[in-house]
Order: structure tokens, then C-alpha cells, then sequence
């Protein structure tokens, strides 16, 4: 993959609650700084007759988990709605992230973490963190 412009990962959100699957997306607006990070739990299987006592691990049995963390500003009134009514109603809301030359992971999450801040001299500033709440589609992009 070549060196593309952080600004280019995107991060959409579905834009209403009621629809299923979502037709339409939302972009979370003005995002400056953003991470997506894919976890999948390790489950030991080793026993006193491993070989060499060589740690041994059970192969698809772990737990797997995507974590998006981004932080910016709002730039308008809809994306702020819709991210803190999911965060306070804490219901699944199925996110699209775009990563291009890489992949368009599509899934459920739960807004886990909402913070609002702000200088009395520049822009009030936000961060999210989701936390995947299902099973997560990835779509390589060529």
C-alpha cells in the first residue's frame, strides 16, 4: 500500500436507527485524528505434552473486536444529532469505515466513549470511541 493522506480514512455512520440494512450514511464530521484497530483474542491450548513445551494455541477460538477511535469538530448539527442520540441511547448503529487502498469495514458498533472539550479560545473539539457489537464485514479495495 502506498503512503496515502491520513485525512482520507472516513468514518460514516448509518443515518437512521430504523433502517436495516442502512441504505444511507452519515460522515462523522471533521475528524482529525482517527484509528481503527482490529483485535483478536489468543485462547491457549497447551498441555504438559506440547512439544518442547511449546506454547500451543487453539486456532479461531478467540475473541475478535474492531475499535475505532477518532477526535475532531463538528462541523454541522447532523452529525453531532446522530452520534450523541446513538451514544446516549446506547443502541448498535452499523458504522462504514473507509480506508482507501485498503478496505470498507461495515458493521455494527456501539458508541462507547463521547467527549466533548473546548479552549475558550478555538473550537469546542469532540472524540468517539466504537466498539464493534456484532460480526464485521471487510471489503479489500483494489
Amino acid at each position: 500500500m502506498a503512503a496515502q493522506k491520513g485525512r482520507d480514512l472516513l468514518v460514516r455512520i448509518a443515518a437512521n436507527a430504523e433502517e436495516d440494512p442502512p441504505v444511507s450514511f452519515v460522515t462523522v464530521a471533521g475528524l482529525r485524528a482517527r484509528s481503527i484497530r482490529f483485535n483478536a483474542e489468543l485462547v491457549d491450548a497447551t498441555t504438559a505434552e506440547s512439544p518442547q513445551a511449546w506454547r500451543e494455541l487453539l486456532a479461531g477460538a478467540g475473541l475478535k473486536q474492531v475499535e475505532v477511535r477518532g477526535e475532531g469538530v463538528f462541523v454541522d448539527a447532523a452529525s453531532d444529532a446522530r452520534l450523541r442520540t446513538s451514544f446516549f441511547t446506547q443502541e448498535i448503529v452499523v458504522f462504514e469505515l473507509i480506508a482507501p487502498d485498503f478496505g470498507v469495514i461495515t458493521g455494527p458498533f456501539v458508541v462507547s466513549q463521547l467527549t466533548y472539550a473546548g479552549d475558550h479560545d478555538s473550537e469546542a473539539r469532540f472524540s468517539i470511541t466504537l466498539s464493534s457489537a456484532g460480526e464485521i464485514a471487510f471489503a479489500a479495495t483494489n
